[in-house]
């Protein structure tokens, strides 16, 4: 089995999760705001739910949603196509030594909270949490 650079040891440190939370902020902002020189991508509106980086913060993992969950895959296409502009904001916002290369995945939070509350409801479900 390979190991993942993001799960290795205890979990991410106090400043990963702290820079972390910075670049989704700055993201976020950046997105919404529509600071990027593409109309495509500024008229998409995008949930930056967490940012997840490598322990030498080298990389930044962003999970992403469109609003209402509709054009998934353009909105990865977009944000890679845009990935370099990206970077260079993110990295002048927040004038980090090293500006992180930026990658995106899709944030299934909210789908595993849905099929979560799903399973929930199931009557047989319902019953064994019942006794």
């Amino acid at each position: 089995m390979g190991k993942n650079k993001f799960h290795d040891g205890p979990g991410p440190s106090q400043r990963q999760l702290r820079v972390g939370e910075l670049i989704r902020r700055s993201l976020s902002e950046v997105l919404a705001r529509g600071d990027v020189h593409d109309p495509d991508l500024n008229r998409l509106s995008i949930t930056v739910g967490e940012v997840r980086t490598s322990p030498d913060l080298r990389i930044a993992t962003a999970y992403v949603l469109p609003l209402g969950g509709e054009g998934k895959d353009e909105v990865l296409k977009l944000l890679a196509r845009n990935k370099s502009e990206l970077r260079r904001i993110i990295s002048r916002k927040l004038a980090l030594k090293f500006a992180p290369d930026l990658r995106f995945q899709l944030d299934e939070t909210f789908d595993r909270m849905d099929d979560t509350r799903r399973m929930l409801n199931q009557d047989a479900v319902r019953r064994d949490l019942d006794e």
